[in-house]
């Protein structure tokens, strides 16, 4: 009798648990119909046979994260590209990415049903890679941004694109995780991005990720692949940056962002008791900018910054992903810890801006295997102190320590460092053979680390 009913049991929950993963299964059919008529082909013309844009642009992503648009078929004879983007509009308003169209003297925008329109650059905003495209015509499909704040992780997502110029091909997958920082290696980190593992290619590049609404809930940008290949791992720009993005170059032509001026580091589990936080979180500051927003509200460096305009700070790089959706002129409210006792300080969010500072060089290298740079009066009334580090000996001890051109030094043994001269006077003064403390800024990161002059 025990037999029978475990057999009816094993039967019944085989039965029902088919049932239930049956209906769980979501159904793309009536979600893709819908969508692709808005999905467009974007072909862009180059005059001259030149370099390709995604190798112009390649520098501008770090390490193993390529263009989508590395590997490519069908380029056009007088040199160009292939991508895709999406009508926002009816009225013929779409967006792509902004190496999709860079450097193009013509840009041709293919539909679904085969028609064909010359499209303009509304605007194009760089740091998230957005552009803007305007094509002549009314009545147009269109998709809708979804809600920022609803997108969670193990939702069903849909690229619908073109992927090796494969028109029209849609893919599958989940979310695998959202506030992704990518930063440039020009140390832009603006764009908290939405990672999948829908299937993204080269050709895929500027068209939308979707969810089972039919909703835009990002960009296609970037893929995660050593073979040029999708592997699975994919990241989009989210759709609460594309949505100021769109409306900023739609009313000027251009995107302003918000700035801070500060650089910050994370707060691990060795700084946390000693700033008087209850676990590792905030973006802690280590330096800020003279006469920057920050500055004049009255942060200073040590304050670990752990809110932002109502959004709680996790880690050093969601703060610029705060601040830069901030319009700049905007007041809001910070809460930082300092000293472990909690403030909350008024800000006025200014415009970011990217001047290429200008050095003054000091031509011979130090015992660790340095030369730096006093920066000019300019540069020096943005920052209270730091070194530039123009080139590090081969071999030596500043080589070792992972020290490396473009590096800022703000700190050596426990002493700060606000100019060259002070620079060279504690290294004289080192102890050979012994580790002492370095701390160094590097594309708006903090570092520490230890150095010692070779005995």
């Amino acid at each position: 009798m025990l037999k029978q009913f475990m057999a009816f049991f094993l039967l019944t929950n085989l039965y029902w648990g088919e049932v239930a993963y049956g209906h769980g299964l979501p159904s793309f059919t009536e979600l893709i119909e819908a969508a692709s008529p808005a999905v467009v082909k974007i072909e862009t013309i180059q005059v001259e046979q030149i370099q390709s844009v995604p190798q112009l642009r390649r520098n501008d992503i770090p390490g193993i994260y390529q263009d989508l648009f590395e590997h490519r078929r069908g380029r056009p004879k007088d040199g160009g590209s292939m991508g895709s983007g999406f009508l926002i509009s009816h009225d013929g308003y779409i967006l792509t990415n902004h190496h999709v169209v860079e450097g193009a003297d013509e840009i041709v925008i293919q539909l679904l049903d085969r028609r064909e329109f010359d499209a303009k650059i509304v605007g194009f905003d760089q740091r998230s890679d957005l552009a803007l495209l305007k094509i002549n015509s009314d009545d147009l499909p269109a998709l809708k941004f979804a809600k920022p704040d609803k997108l969670k992780v193990g939702e069903w997502v849909i690229a619908i694109g073109s992927p090796f110029d494969l028109d029209y091909s849609a893919s599958a997958g989940i979310i695998s995780a959202i506030g992704r920082s990518l930063p440039t290696d020009k140390g832009d980190n603006y764009v908290p991005f939405v990672q999948s593992d829908v299937a993204i290619n080269p050709g895929n590049s500027g068209g939308p990720l979707l969810n089972l609404d039919g909703d835009v809930v990002g960009v296609n940008s970037q893929i995660f692949s050593r073979s040029g290949g999708s592997i699975g791992v994919s990241f989009s720009i989210p759709v609460s940056v594309a949505v100021e993005v769109v409306d900023q170059l739609k009313s000027k032509g251009r995107v302003d962002r918000g700035w801070l001026g500060v650089y910050t580091q994370d707060v691990d589990k060795d700084l946390t008791r000693s700033l008087g936080l209850k676990k590792p979180h905030g973006a802690l500051i280590a330096q800020v900018e003279i006469g920057s927003p920050a500055d004049k509200a009255g942060i200073l460096a040590g304050d670990v910054v752990v809110s932002l305009n109502g959004q709680a700070i996790i880690d050093s790089s969601d703060l610029p992903h705060v601040v830069g959706l901030i319009s700049p002129g905007r007041k809001v409210t910070a809460d930082l810890v300092r000293k472990g006792k909690t403030r909350t300080l008024d800000i006025v969010i200014g415009v970011l801006s990217s001047p290429d500072p200008v050095v003054k060089v000091i031509d011979h290298p130090d015992k660790l295997g340095l030369i730096v740079a006093a920066v000019d009066d300019a540069e020096v009334s943005r920052w209270r102190r730091g070194v530039l580090v123009k080139l590090v000996v081969s071999d030596s001890s500043a080589h070792h320590a992972g020290i490396r051109q473009g590096d800022v030094i703000v700190q050596l043994g426990h002493n700060s460092i606000d100019s060259p001269e002070q620079y060279y006077d504690g290294v004289e003064a080192l102890p050979k053979g012994e580790p002492v403390t370095i701390r160094l800024i590097r594309q708006g990161r903090s570092i520490s680390g230890s150095i010692q002059v070779d005995g």
